[in-house]
C-alpha cells in the first residue's frame, strides 16, 4: 500500500472556543478547595485561540493624491494597503471598467495596463504579474495574478485579484508591491534559514516540510529574498505546532511567521453517521450506507466529477481501507507515534464494504481508559471510517462550490487540472486518546486543522470529549462522529487555501475564519437534509457538548443579538470564536434574506444543488448565499482581513457572479449588523472598529438619544450601545460634549435592542424597539440615579480586591475574592447621600480580560463568575454603625440560578447585567453577599460524571475555581 505524504502539523486553527489544556488544573493532579487557588493555566476549553502569527515588516507607503483622484474618478470606493496599492476597489454604481475583452484574463490584464498609475505600479511592477489561476464565478471569473521579483515569485503578498464579468471589472483586491525590482541575492543557506526558523518558533527538533527561496515585499526596503520554511513538531499529536516562516536570505531576520495550525468495478460502501449518533446518546446505530455507484440499500451515491473514482481508490487501485485520493484516516492514540499509515488506517476490508461495528463504547463505559485495551478498542475502526467518509463528503460538496484543484484543494492526484497534488487530508481519529487524557487533558474537548501551503498535506486532529473539573463539562463522546465539528475543521482548510492564494493562508483576528467554518458545516448539513429540525439545525457541536441550542458557541447562529460594535465582547482579547459569531449572525441574516427572495426549494432541489447537478442560478436562496461565500474567498488578495474586508469581497462577488442582483439585500443586511457603509476597521486586529448601521439602499431613521433621570432631567455623559453588551463594545451615540460622537445615530429600518451606561446612573436596558420609517426619531431612555455608584459618592468596603470596581457603573471591570471559600464573601456599600428607599438592584457577573498589573493576576475563569447572591440592608444611626453582620437584615435572596448556566460551561450572555426587584427597603448601607459561584452552585458541574479513575469532575471539590468568585457590578435604584 502506498503511504501518502505526511502532513505538517501547524499551530492549530482551533475549532471551538476550545483548548486542550485546562484552566486551573495543575500538572500533577487536582487542586482542591482546601488549599490556595492557583493561577489558571493559559488556555481553557471553550476559550482558546493562541495565534502565534507575527509580521515584523515595518513601514507604510501612503497612496498619492493622484491615485486617490483616479480611484474617485473611476467611481471606486478605495481602501489602501501598506504598499500604497489598493487593498480593495469597490464600485459605487457602475463597473470599475467596461468595454474590455470577453476573455476574463485578457480583460484583467487590460485593466492593469490602463490603470497602472491608479494601482500605484511602476512599469516593471505591472509587467511582473504572472497569472496564478482563474476561477469561474458563474458568468464571471476571479482572475488572480502573482508578482515576480526577478527570478523569485512572491511567497507572501504580491497578489492581485480581479473580478470580471462580460468585459467589465467589478472588484479589485491586492497586496501588490509598487515595484518588482529583483532583490539582492541570498547570502545565507537554506540550512541557515531552517535553524533560524526553528529557533524563532521555539522548536528544538523540527520536522521540515518545505524550504524554498521566494521574494517577500516590504514597504521600507523593497522586495527581500527570503527562505519560506515550513516546519513543525508533534504532527498529529495532542498539541501540534507548525509554522511557515519567512527568513530574510541576507540578514537572517524573520520577516513573517505564520501559524498554520488553521478504476475498479466493485462498488465500495461506507457506513457513516450523516450528522452524529443519536443526541440522546443511546447506542442506536443510525448510520447510513453511502455507495460509489447506485445499488439497492444505498442511502447516498457519491460518484461524480468531484471524485472521479471511489473514495478508497489511490493511484487507480482500491486500498481496501481508509485511504484514498482525497483523504486518509488513521488513529494516533499516543501523541508521539510515528505516522506509519499502512498500519494505522482502519482494518482492511477486501470486500470494500466499510461497515465496521459501532458499540458507543466511550459513552457506555463513561470515559473509562480500559476501553483502549478491550477487543472493541473504543470503536476505533468505526471512528476512522466515519472521519474518512465525512472528509470525502466535504471535499465533494466544496468542489462543486469552487474548491477545486485550480483553487488549491487537497488531493493526492490532481489529474492534471491545476494546483499541486500530494496533499490529501489526513484525519487523526481519537488523537491522543491514550496519552492525552487526565491529569493534563491535552487531547480532550477540542479539534484542530493544520493547513500548510498547497502541495503540503494538511491534518485534522479529532479528539475524545470528557468532563474536566472547572473547565469544560462534555459528555463522554467521540468527536469523530460529530459532522458539525468535522465540517468546521475541514472548512478551515478551505478558507486557508482559497483566501490570499495557495501559500499565505488566512488571518482573521476578528473571527471570520471561525465563523466561515461554522457556516459551511451548517450549510452542508442543511443542504443535504442531515440537519435536525428547528433551531437545532443551526447549532454547532450539539453532540459533543450536549447543548442543543448554543453548542460550542455563545449563541445559536439563528438567534444572536450581536453586531459589529460587539467585537471582542467576550472573555479575553481577540476572542476569535466569540467575535466570529458577529460574522455568523450577519451571514445568517443574508442567508435568510436570500431564501425569502429566491425561495427555499424542495428537498430534492436542495440535494441536486448540493451535488452540483443544478446551476446556482436555478437554486434556492441558501445555495446562492453559500456560493457567494466561496466566491468571496477568491476575491481577498491579502491574508489578514477584517470584517469590512470580507464584506467588500462578498459585495464584489455578487457583482461578478450575479451581476449585482443582490446589492440592496446585502447592504441592508450588513447595515442591520453594524457593517454598513460607514463601518471601518483600523486593520485586521482592531478590537474597537467603527460600526455603521446605514445602508446606501435604505432610508435610515435618524434617532436622537435622550437619556433622562427619574425626574426627567437629561443625563450627561451617557453612552448608547446597540445590542446587549456594554463592556468592550463600541458606543454609537453619547451625550458627552467632549467626544466626537454625536447624540444621534442612523439606523437602517428594523428592530434593535440597546443598553445605555452613564457615571452615576449605572446601566439601563432598552426593550426591542422598531424603526420602520425614515425620518427623525427619539429614543428616550430612563436612567435613574444609581445609589450604589462610586461615581456619585458611594463607598465599597469588605472582602476581596478591586472593591471600587463593583460600584463604578461599568461592566468592563470587576471585583474578585480569591483563594478562600466563596460562600459568605461580601461587599458593603455605603450609599451615596444617606438613607434611600431601594426598590431594585442590578448585578453583573461579567468577566474581563486579564490585566498584568492587576492584583487579580489570575486569568478570568467562567466558572468563578457569580451565580447566586443575597442583599441585606442597614440604616445607620447613633447606635448602629452598619459594620457588623448583626446590623443587617436580609431583604433579597436571589434564585439559585440568578446567573444561569449549563453544560458545557458558563457563557457570556448568562453573565451580563440583570435587574432584580427587591422588597422596598430604606437603607443607608447595602450588603452584597455571595452564596455560590458557577463552580459551586450549578448542578451541571457537580458530582462525578465519568468512570475515569484518574480525575474527579466535581467542580466543588476538584477545581480551584471553588475558591474564586467575581462580579462586575452591584447597582441600586429607588425606582
Amino acid at each position: 500500500m502506498r503511504t501518502p505524504s505526511r502532513a505538517l502539523p501547524a499551530a492549530a486553527t482551533m475549532l471551538l472556543a476550545t483548548a486542550l489544556v485546562v484552566a486551573g488544573l495543575p500538572t500533577g493532579g487536582q487542586a482542591a478547595p482546601g488549599g490556595p487557588a492557583r493561577a489558571e493555566a493559559a488556555r481553557t476549553p471553550g476559550d482558546d485561540h493562541l495565534d502565534k502569527t507575527k509580521d515584523n515588516r515595518r513601514g507604510r507607503i501612503a497612496p498619492t493624491e493622484r491615485q486617490r483622484a483616479l480611484a474617485a474618478s473611476a467611481g471606486a470606493k478605495a481602501r489602501w494597503n501598506t504598499f500604497g496599492t489598493p487593498a480593495a476597489l469597490t464600485p459605487a454604481a457602475k463597473p470599475l471598467a467596461a468595454g474590455l475583452s470577453p476573455d476574463p484574463i485578457v480583460a484583467a490584464r487590460a485593466y492593469v495596463d490602463a490603470n497602472r498609475e491608479m494601482l500605484g505600479l511602476t512599469e516593471l511592477g505591472a509587467e511582473s504579474l504572472d497569472l496564478l489561476t482563474t476561477a469561474p464565478l458563474g458568468a464571471g471569473a476571479a482572475v488572480i495574478f502573482r508578482q515576480r521579483f526577478g527570478d523569485l515569485v512572491a511567497g507572501h503578498d504580491g497578489l492581485l485579484a480581479v473580478g470580471v464579468r462580460d468585459g467589465q471589472v467589478w472588484y479589485v483586491s491586492s497586496s501588490l508591491a509598487r515595484d518588482a525590482a529583483a532583490p539582492q541575492p541570498a547570502t545565507l543557506t537554506a540550512a541557515d534559514a531552517q535553524r533560524i526558523a526553528a529557533a524563532d518558533a521555539g522548536i528544538a527538533s523540527p520536522t521540515v516540510m518545505a524550504n524554498r527561496i521566494v521574494a517577500v515585499p516590504t514597504a521600507d526596503r523593497g522586495a527581500r529574498a527570503a527562505y519560506q520554511v515550513t516546519l513543525g513538531a508533534n504532527l498529529g499529536g495532542a498539541e501540534p505546532v507548525a509554522y511557515t516562516t519567512y527568513v530574510d536570505a541576507r540578514d537572517g531576520g524573520v520577516l513573517l511567521r505564520e501559524d498554520i495550525v488553521d478504476a475498479d468495478h466493485d462498488n465500495a460502501e461506507w457506513e457513516a453517521f450523516p450528522l452524529s449518533p443519536p443526541v440522546d446518546y443511546s447506542s442506536r446505530d443510525t448510520r447510513q450506507t453511502w455507495c460509489f455507484a447506485p445499488q439497492r440499500g444505498c442511502d447516498y451515491v457519491i460518484g461524480r466529477a468531484s471524485s472521479p473514482y471511489a473514495w478508497d481508490v489511490l493511484d487507480g487501485a482500491p486500498t481496501h481501507t481508509t485511504l484514498g485520493n482525497n483523504a486518509v484516516a488513521v488513529h494516533n492514540w499516543t501523541s508521539n507515534d510515528p505516522f506509519t499509515v499502512g498500519t494505522e488506517t482502519a482494518t482492511a476490508k477486501p470486500s470494500r464494504d466499510y461497515d465496521y461495528r459501532w458499540t458507543n463504547q466511550w459513552y457506555r463505559q463513561q470515559c473509562s481508559p480500559a476501553v483502549f485495551d478491550s477487543p472493541q478498542r473504543n470503536d476505533i475502526d468505526a471512528a476512522r471510517a466515519n472521519l474518512f467518509a465525512q472528509h470525502n463528503r466535504m471535499h465533494d460538496w466544496a468542489y462543486q462550490l469552487g474548491f477545486t484543484e485550480k483553487t488549491w484543494n487537497m488531493q493526492d492526484d490532481n489529474f492534471g487540472r491545476g494546483g499541486l497534488g500530494n496533499d490529501l487530508e489526513q484525519g487523526n481519529a481519537q488523537a491522543g486518546g491514550v496519552s492525552g487524557g487526565p491529569p493534563n487533558f491535552e487531547a480532550r474537548d477540542n479539534a484542530n486543522q493544520i493547513t500548510p501551503p498547497d502541495g503540503e498535506a494538511p491534518i485534522t486532529n479529532m479528539y475524545l470529549w470528557q468532563s474536566i473539573a472547572g473547565a469544560f463539562y462534555a459528555p463522554c463522546v467521540d468527536g469523530d462522529y460529530d459532522m458539525s465539528v468535522i465540517g468546521h475543521e475541514y472548512s478551515h482548510a478551505i478558507s486557508n487555501r482559497m483566501v490570499a492564494g495557495p501559500d499565505a493562508g488566512v488571518s482573521t483576528p476578528q473571527g471570520m475564519s471561525e465563523s466561515w467554518s461554522d457556516q459551511l458545516a451548517m450549510e452542508y448539513l442543511n443542504e443535504n437534509g442531515y440537519a435536525p429540525p428547528g433551531i437545532r439545525a443551526y447549532t454547532a457541536g450539539q453532540y459533543v457538548t450536549s447543548d442543543p441550542i448554543a453548542g460550542i458557541r455563545n449563541y445559536n447562529m439563528s438567534r444572536s443579538p450581536l453586531n459589529y460594535s460587539s467585537i471582542d465582547y467576550d472573555l479575553v482579547g481577540l476572542q476569535v470564536h466569540a467575535s466570529g459569531e458577529v460574522w455568523t449572525a450577519t451571514n445568517f441574516d443574508i442567508r435568510a434574506a436570500m431564501i425569502k427572495k429566491y425561495g427555499a426549494g424542495t428537498p430534492g432541489l436542495q440535494k441536486s444543488c448540493a451535488a452540483g447537478r443544478t446551476p446556482v442560478t436555478h437554486c434556492p436562496g441558501n445555495r446562492r448565499w453559500v456560493q457567494l461565500v466561496f466566491d468571496s474567498f477568491l476575491l481577498m488578495a491579502t491574508s489578514a482581513n477584517s470584517m469590512v474586508d470580507a464584506r467588500d469581497a462578498m459585495l464584489g462577488a455578487d457583482l461578478v457572479r450575479f451581476g449585482g442582483a443582490n446589492q440592496a439585500l446585502l447592504w441592508n443586511a450588513f447595515a442591520k449588523r453594524g457593517l454598513g457603509e460607514g463601518a471601518a476597521s483600523a486593520g485586521a486586529t482592531d478590537v474597537n472598529p467603527t460600526p455603521s448601521f446605514a445602508s446606501p439602499y435604505a432610508a435610515e431613521a435618524r434617532v436622537a438619544f435622550k437619556p433622562v433621570d427619574e425626574h426627567g432631567r437629561p443625563v450627561p455623559n451617557a453612552k448608547l450601545f446597540v445590542g446587549d453588551y456594554q463592556a468592550r463594545a463600541v458606543p454609537v451615540a453619547d451625550t458627552d460634549p467632549a467626544t466626537p460622537l454625536p447624540d444621534t445615530v442612523s439606523l437602517v429600518p428594523g428592530t434593535y435592542t440597546f443598553i445605555t451606561q452613564a457615571p452615576g446612573h449605572g446601566e439601563a436596558r432598552v426593550k426591542p424597539t422598531s424603526f420602520h420609517h425614515p425620518g427623525p426619531a427619539r429614543l428616550t431612555v430612563r436612567m435613574p440615579h444609581n445609589l450604589a455608584s462610586g461615581n456619585a459618592g458611594a463607598v465599597a468596603t469588605g472582602d476581596g480586591i478591586n472593591l471600587a470596581r463593583l460600584v463604578d457603573d461599568d461592566e468592563a471591570t470587576n471585583w474578585a475574592s480569591l483563594a478562600s471559600p466563596v460562600a459568605g464573601k461580601q461587599v458593603t456599600v455605603d450609599l451615596a447621600g444617606g438613607a434611600h428607599k431601594v426598590r431594585r438592584v442590578q448585578v453583573s457577573a461579567m468577566l474581563r480580560p486579564q490585566i498584568a498589573t492587576d492584583p487579580d493576576g489570575a486569568a478570568q475563569s467562567r466558572f468563578s463568575a457569580l451565580r447566586q447572591f443575597r442583599v441585606s440592608a442597614c440604616t445607620a444611626s447613633a447606635t448602629v454603625t452598619c459594620s457588623a453582620p448583626a446590623d443587617f437584615k436580609t431583604v433579597y435572596t436571589s434564585k439559585a440560578n440568578a446567573f444561569p448556566s449549563r453544560a458545557p460551561r458558563p457563557r457570556a450572555p448568562e453573565l451580563i447585567v440583570r435587574s432584580f426587584d427587591i422588597r422596598p427597603t430604606v437603607a443607608t448601607h447595602l450588603r452584597f453577599e455571595v452564596l455560590t459561584n458557577q463552580c459551586t452552585g450549578a448542578p451541571d458541574y457537580a458530582g462525578e460524571r465519568d468512570n475515569d479513575p484518574r480525575a474527579d469532575t466535581d467542580c466543588r471539590t476538584a477545581s480551584p475555581q471553588a475558591l474564586n468568585v467575581r462580579a462586575a457590578e452591584f447597582q441600586a435604584f429607588g425606582s
